[in-house]
């Protein structure tokens, strides 16, 4: 593995697609970059593209995008209006039977994969960051002193960059209840409600 997002920049991949910076390109069907505007007032990052994501090539396409797209139009902001991306850019998963389900990234990959969302970071130029979920929060804020629960729908501030936090959508749409279900959804709309004012 290639070292951090710090290291010589002349062993530095040009593109996404030529990335080896971690093994998970090797089971992954394709790297899925960012979409949307650039520049971008408000970025969204997730953990890692899923399934329908390492097929399509393209950032929450599947049942979670379905529901982001969801919470953003209950939050009165566009999406074609903000930019999408992932902390990880491969698809990390396990066979389960004929499926391939999500399997969460090592500390090791997130942090090779922070060279690619410094470089969106860079050109997207984004004053508000929407974490979804702690790997996200982790990737941005570049610490694991933070967990997710306290700092749930807080305004922070990192490197200039104002960052709210809230939960992934796979969780609002994972949860063990329709309460919890409920209450991770509207978490979600409140965040994003929040980065559309500030």
């Amino acid at each position: 593995m290639a070292g951090k997002s710090g290291s010589d920049p002349e062993q530095q991949p040009r593109r996404l697609a030529d990335c080896r910076r971690c093994g998970l390109w090797q089971d992954a069907t394709q790297a899925v970059p960012g979409e949307g505007k650039r520049p971008a007032r408000i970025m969204l990052v997730g953990e890692q593209p899923g399934d329908k994501e390492d097929l399509a090539g393209l950032p929450f396409v599947g049942p979670a995008g379905a529901l982001l797209d969801r919470a953003l139009r209950d939050a009165g902001v566009a999406r074609d209006a903000v930019y999408v991306t992932n902390a990880v850019k491969h698809f990390k998963w396990q066979a389960r039977g004929k499926r391939r389900m999500h399997k969460t990234p090592a500390q090791r990959e997130i942090d090779a994969c922070h060279y690619w969302l410094e470089d969106e970071l860079r050109t997207v130029r984004p004053q508000v960051v929407v974490a979804l979920g702690a790997t996200a929060l982790h990737s941005v804020m570049q610490t694991h002193a933070l967990t997710l629960t306290p700092v749930l729908g807080q305004v922070l501030q990192h490197d200039g960059l104002t960052v709210i936090a809230t939960y992934h959508p796979s969780f609002a749409l994972r949860a063990p209840d329709p309460a919890t279900r409920r209450r991770a959804y509207d978490a979600i709309v409140d965040a994003l409600r929040k980065a559309g004012r500030a």
